[in-house]
């Protein structure tokens, strides 16, 4: 789960997809990452964190880190919340980028659609809540598909 600053959207995504795939008794790892590595070794915005708790979820031990090259060999899929996260991860990447690996989050629910996950960074707490409800229903989406696969 990638976005620019690990610290609002991509923490609520780990979050939410560890509680879903636990609770669906899969043994995933999942990680987040950003792109920018301006918060390197903070924790979730507390919006962010405020907002996963309302919904039972624990992000506040997750440490801000930034995306590399490697994290193409260490993860079978990288969801981006944005399109403009995807060109920064090309660039990050270079030539390790896989875009076989790559895809933006919300295409799981609107396919081919290419619709950004918005970043409530500058915003007050109700754009938290819209971020958290995409999320949900992108990693119901991600769930219900690799459980068909099983």
């Amino acid at each position: 789960m990638v976005c620019l600053g690990n610290i609002c959207r991509s923490p609520l995504a780990e979050g939410i997809l560890q509680e879903k795939a636990r609770t669906a008794g899969l043994d995933w790892t999942i990680d987040s990452a950003g792109t920018n590595g301006y918060h390197i070794g903070e924790a979730p915005h507390h919006l962010s964190q405020k907002v996963a708790r309302h919904h039972g979820i624990d992000i506040s031990r997750q440490r801000s880190r930034r995306f590399t090259a490697a994290d193409f060999q260490h993860f079978d899929k990288i969801y981006a919340m944005a399109g403009d996260v995807i060109d920064d991860m090309r660039r990050i990447a270079g030539h390790h980028f896989d875009p076989s690996k790559v895809e933006l989050l919300m295409n799981e629910v609107h396919p081919g659609k290419d619709e950004d996950v918005p970043d409530p960074w500058y915003g007050p707490e109700p754009g938290y809540h819209e971020v958290y409800d995409m999320i949900d229903t992108a990693a119901d989406h991600i769930i219900a598909k690799y459980n068909e696969q099983k």
